[in-house]
């Protein structure tokens, strides 16, 4: 599948945006906040993304997309985790 984003929105330290340019979804935008906290850093995502094909992407959604979204999130999580345990971060 292509899938391009583009950073759009950067406050080094606080936080960026990225925004689909292309792909799946009908809208795909991504923010990213950083907040220092006591030992590191803590990382939010604030994520808004609609499916194209009206009712039927809503549907769609509902059963495989949504999942999928919250996979992509459970990935990135257990690589950082990793990338942490063994050193890459510090």
């Amino acid at each position: 599948m292509t899938w391009a984003t583009e950073i759009t929105h950067i406050r080094p330290g606080v936080h960026f945006i990225d925004d689909q340019r292309i792909g799946p979804y009908a809208m795909w935008h991504h923010e990213h906040w950083f907040e220092p906290i006591e030992g590191g850093v803590r990382m939010t995502d604030l994520l808004h993304y609609a499916i194209p094909f009206g009712p039927l992407g809503t549907l769609a959604n509902a059963l495989i997309v949504d999942r999928k979204v919250e996979g992509i999130f459970t990935y990135r999580t257990r690589v950082i985790e990793q990338m942490i345990r063994e050193g890459e971060f510090s």
